[in-house]
């Protein structure tokens, strides 16, 4: 089941992950925010497993999808991780 939340997500390299990944390719100031949030999620030891990509333990990410979609299945837009990392940019920089 894990697999296929993921796949239908789009962490798995589809299409909508495509268009995730680009819309923060094209805006340098999130690039610093996606890096530590990247390190923050990730999954403990996420260099050991194949593919070494830094995604979220799959129960976060479900539960995340739950909350936000309503649906634990749910694919994500792409716009929804941009949207996610200026809010956390935001927030940092109200921290200091």
């Amino acid at each position: 089941m894990a697999t296929r939340a993921r796949s239908r997500a789009g962490s798995s390299g589809g299409p909508s992950t495509a268009r995730a990944v680009a819309g923060v390719i094209r805006r340098p100031r999130l690039w610093t925010t996606a890096l530590r949030e990247a390190h923050l999620l990730a999954r403990p030891g996420w260099w050991r497993r194949w593919p070494p990509v830094p995604l979220p333990e799959d129960h976060y990410l479900r539960f995340r999808l739950l909350t936000a979609y309503g649906d634990a299945e749910a694919a994500a837009p792409a716009g929804d991780l941009v949207a996610y990392l200026e809010w956390c940019r935001r927030m940092q920089a109200l921290r200091g």
